[in-house]
């Protein structure tokens, strides 16, 4: 009777164990996946940056990046558990202005906050800095 109260328990173990891992190995495979319905419409990818041609504006959104985006994608913007790895290349090769709208609109779905609150030239400045930590493009 021991024995078999023993086998069930250790049965229970593992299946808790089981769901334990399926529970965080779906979690951890679900931050990483692509949205592939978060495009930018054609009229802000066309967009372009006014301040394309103003490095002197790249340390505030350094500055804004760290204060409103590090916590989810890490300080030097590769990612972490919350939020993907902005330098990666398919980020990158993304427009200054499709990057502009995903900042404004967000991507409640994804845990993407909006920042719509954030006026235009801050915004901005947020691309200038997803531009300035790019690696070379993997």
């Amino acid at each position: 009777m021991i024995a078999a109260r023993g086998r069930v328990v250790a049965r229970i173990g593992v299946m808790v164990g089981l769901v334990a891992l399926a529970c965080v190995s779906g979690g951890a495979a679900h931050v990483h996946e692509r949205d592939t319905k978060w495009v930018a419409p054609p009229a802000a990818v066309q967009r372009t940056s006014p301040l394309a041609h103003r490095p002197d504006a790249a340390p505030g959104g350094r500055k804004l990046f760290h204060q409103r985006c590090a916590s989810c994608h890490s300080p030097d913007g590769q990612g972490s558990e919350r939020g993907p790895d902005l330098t990666a290349r398919r980020v990158q090769a993304q427009t200054d202005g499709a990057l502009f709208w995903k900042i404004t609109q967000g991507n409640t779905r994804r845990g993407m906050p909006t920042f719509s609150f954030l006026p235009e030239p801050q915004r901005w400045q947020l691309v200038l800095h997803l531009r300035a930590i790019a690696t070379p493009l993997r």
